[in-house]
């Protein structure tokens, strides 16, 4: 998930929310890298680290250190965040529990109910969530050469599509791609939120690194090609790793998550995994961006 729409309310406030969400989506049509953090969601002073990424991959500065980092050991692959470290995650990025979808909210928003209720919109953003936590015990099943296969790839940043091809989940043919237009401003996704109750929760979400990091997932999904694959390199070893787990995209795919469900933010990959070389060259060789999973389920084992 990319984005959320956030239109004016006709109260002060909503009006002024409205005015941000114009001005953030005016920096994102521009592209506007040089924009930075330069203090973190608490207050605190920004702090530069060294993630490998460049801009605008590495995100706004002052909110990289919350994103994941490499694993260091096969223990780490896929390994889901757990409840207590996306708490805390999301205290850095200026979000709460308290700013989530009440319950009720969250089951009627996946399953088309409340007012409004859209059933083919509410496919999407399940599938959504599905593919951002493909973490151990969350497995995709997917049609591999005609067999319902199962398959974990959310450290990588890659994930296999319901026919059966490996890809990246900010590739054009992913739900989570095609959500924009759904969470866009006017979109579905705000306008369901405010006719429901959930005004709070946009709020909350706009006062969040989120808004910062959105201009700088856009910028780097725009220059990223069919492939949508990140180069990082850190102590002179450059290896690629999907999209998604880019510091700015994983940060905002991870507000919105807690927005939704906090427990779907703590099934977020904790860690970044490298992409096995030649899986990364095929997929972008690829004009789409796809390979068959058949031909390199081999890497990920």
């Amino acid at each position: 998930m990319r984005g959320i729409g956030l239109a004016g309310s006709g109260h002060r406030r909503g009006a002024t929310l409205h005015r941000r969400t114009v001005w953030v989506l005016a920096l994102v049509g521009v592209c506007l890298l040089p924009l930075t953090a330069t203090e973190t969601a608490s207050g605190e002073p920004a702090a530069d680290v060294d993630t490998g990424f460049a801009v605008p991959f590495s995100g706004a500065p002052g909110y990289e250190r919350v994103a994941p980092t490499q694993m260091t050991g096969p223990d780490q692959l896929n390994q889901p965040l757990g409840q207590q470290a996306a708490d805390e995650i999301a205290g850095q990025v200026g979000l709460n529990r308290a700013d989530a979808l009440s319950e009720q909210q969250y089951h009627d928003l996946i399953t088309g109910g409340g007012v409004g209720g859209n059933r083919d919109a509410a496919e999407v953003i399940e599938a959504c969530a599905d593919i951002l936590t493909n973490t151990n015990g969350r497995p995709l099943y997917s049609n591999v050469d005609g067999k319902s296969t199962p398959s974990v790839l959310a450290s990588y940043g890659l994930y296999v599509n319901p026919s059966g091809l490996l890809e990246s989940p900010a590739n054009a043919d992913a739900p989570t791609r095609q959500v924009n237009s759904l969470i866009a401003p006017g979109g579905f996704v705000g306008t369901w939120l405010r006719d429901n109750g959930a005004t709070r929760s946009l709020i909350a979400l706009y006062q969040s690194a989120y808004t910062v990091q959105a201009v700088y997932g856009f910028a780097a999904q725009q220059i990223s090609g069919a492939a949508q694959l990140v180069t990082n390199t850190k102590g002179g070893v450059s290896s690629e790793v999907g999209m998604s787990m880019a510091p700015p995209l994983w940060i905002v795919n991870f507000a919105l998550l807690y927005i939704l469900n906090p427990s779907l933010a703590a099934a977020m990959p904790a860690y970044w995994a490298p992409i096995p070389s030649a899986v990364a060259d095929a997929v972008k060789a690829s004009p789409t961006g796809q390979v068959p999973f058949s031909a390199y389920a081999s890497y990920f084992q």
